[in-house]
C-alpha cells in the first residue's frame, strides 16, 4: 500500500468524516480516494435525516458545479472536431449576445455603459473571462441583475436556452471580455454553445461523447424513477448552522429541465466521477483505450490561464488557485492541501473533486448539505486536510 493510501491515513479520514455525521452536521457522505488502481470508497451515515437507508457506494448526488469540468471537456471535444475554435467569437452560434454593453465602472448604474471592445470568444468561456459572472461583491447593481437571470438555487426554473440568452443579453457586462475572471455564467453559456454547435441537446451530446464511452451510467440531468431509491435528499444551511430540506428524491430532478445547466445541473456517483477524473489523469484516453480528448486539450484544461492580478481580485473564490478550463488549478501553497497542478472544483450542494496529475491521485467528497457561501465548508476543508495533497497522509 502506497503512502497516499496508507491504512492509518484512511482510518483518520474516516473518523474525521464520521464525527461530522455523528454531530448532526449532515446526514451522510461518500468519500473516494484513488491512487492509480488502488481505490478506497467510504460510505458514512444515511441518505436523509431520520432515514434508515444507509449511504451506498452507488448513491446518486446533485454534483452542482462539479458539472463545470465536464462541460469544459465537452467543449474541447468540439474544438478538436473543428466544430468550434478557441479564438472564435460566440456570436455565430449565440447571436443574442451580438450587441454587448459593458458597465463604465463595475459599481455603476446599469444604464451607464459602453460598447464591448471585442467579441466574446470560446476561450473566454472556458477560462471564465466573458465579462459576465459572480463578482466577489454580491451587492453590485450588475451582480444583483445577473443573479435575477442566473439564480443558481433555482436551476430548474430557468427558461429554455434561447429565452435565457435574451434575458442575459439585457444585463450589462461587468468587465470587457478577457479582462477579469468572473464565476458561473461562462459554463452555462458553454452548455448552450455545445448544443447549438453539435446540433444535439446538451444531455444527448454528453451521453454520447462522454458518459457512454466512460461507463458513467448514473450521470445525467435527471434521475429516473428506477434509480430514485439511490438518490439523496438535499439540504441547505440556516443562518444558525442547522439544515433545512430543499429537495427530495422525487422532486426537481424527476425530469430534464428546460435549461440543462452546464454550470451545475448534473447528478452523479463517486465511481462515475472517478471515471471522468481518470480520463483527465490518462491524458484523454478512456479505460478501453479509446482517445476521447487529446493530451493537449487535457493540458489546457488543467493549466492556469489567469494572471496574478486576475487571481487576486477573487480571493473569496480562488484560495491559492488559478483557473484552467472548467476548474481551479492550485498555484500557490495557501493551505496545506494546495499542491501546484492540483485540478478540480467544488459544488454548491456540498461536493468536491480533485486530481493531482503528478501523483495520479483522485479525491472525491459527495454530500447533500449545501454550501452557505462561495467559500469552502468546514467539512470540505477537513476532508482536504486529511487527504493532504498527493494522497491520504500517513502522519498526524
Amino acid at each position: 500500500m502506497t503512502r497516499s493510501t496508507s491504512r492509518a491515513g484512511l482510518d483518520r479520514l474516516h473518523h474525521a468524516m464520521a464525527a461530522r455525521v455523528a454531530n448532526g452536521e449532515l446526514p451522510g457522505m461518500v468519500t473516494l480516494i484513488a491512487h492509480g488502481d488502488d481505490v478506497h470508497v467510504d460510505t458514512i451515515g444515511a441518505m436523509a435525516f431520520g432515514s434508515n437507508d444507509p449511504m451506498r457506494r452507488d448513491t446518486i448526488f446533485r454534483i452542482a458545479s462539479l458539472t463545470k469540468p465536464i462541460l469544459a471537456a465537452a467543449t474541447m471535444m468540439l474544438v478538436e472536431d473543428g466544430t468550434l475554435a478557441l479564438d472564435e467569437p460566440v456570436d455565430r452560434l449565440a447571436p443574442e449576445l451580438g450587441n454587448r454593453r459593458v458597465l463604465k465602472r463595475i459599481d455603476g448604474p446599469l444604464d451607464e455603459t459602453v460598447a464591448a471592445n471585442r467579441p466574446i470568444t470560446v476561450e473566454d468561456l472556458l477560462s471564465s473571462r466573458t465579462g459576465w459572472g459572480m463578482d466577489a461583491d454580491f451587492s453590485l447593481p450588475a451582480a444583483r441583475a445577473l443573479s435575477a437571470v442566473q439564480n443558481v438555487h433555482e436551476l430548474h426554473s430557468w427558461p429554455e436556452p434561447g429565452v435565457w440568452l435574451e434575458q442575459l443579453a439585457r444585463v450589462p457586462m461587468l468587465h470587457q471580455p478577457g479582462v477579469a475572471w468572473l464565476y458561473g455564467t461562462s459554463s452555462a453559456l458553454q452548455g448552450v454553445l455545445i448544443a447549438r454547435a453539435s446540433g444535439r441537446s446538451l444531455p444527448d451530446f454528453l451521453a454520447e461523447r462522454l458518459f457512454g464511452p466512460l461507463g458513467m451510467t448514473d450521470t445525467a440531468f435527471e434521475v429516473p424513477a428506477s434509480k430514485r431509491h439511490r438518490f439523496t435528499t438535499a439540504y441547505a444551511p440556516n443562518p444558525d448552522g442547522t439544515l433545512h430540506l430543499v429537495d427530495r428524491p422525487d422532486g426537481q430532478y424527476s425530469r430534464v429541465p428546460a435549461f440543462p445547466s452546464g454550470g451545475g445541473g448534473l447528478v452523479s456517483t463517486a465511481d462515475d466521477y472517478l471515471a471522468f477524473a481518470r480520463l483527465l489523469l490518462n491524458s484523454g484516453t478512456a479505460p478501453d483505450g479509446r482517445r476521447l480528448l487529446s493530451a493537449t486539450s487535457v493540458s489546457r484544461m488543467t493549466t492556469n490561464h489567469l494572471t496574478a492580478e486576475q487571481r487576486e481580485r477573487v480571493p473569496l473564490f480562488l484560495e491559492g488557485q488559478g483557473w484552467g478550463y472548467g476548474g481551479q488549478v492550485d498555484v500557490t501553497p495557501a493551505d496545506p492541501w494546495n499542491v501546484p497542478g492540483r485540478y478540480g472544483w467544488v459544488g454548491g450542494t456540498g461536493t468536491t473533486a480533485h486530481i493531482v496529475p503528478p501523483m495520479a491521485t483522485v479525491s472525491i467528497l459527495l454530500t447533500q448539505s449545501a454550501m452557505q457561501s462561495p467559500s469552502a465548508t468546514p467539512v470540505m476543508r477537513d476532508f482536504w486536510r486529511h487527504v493532504a495533497g498527493p494522497g491520504v497522509s500517513d502522519t498526524p
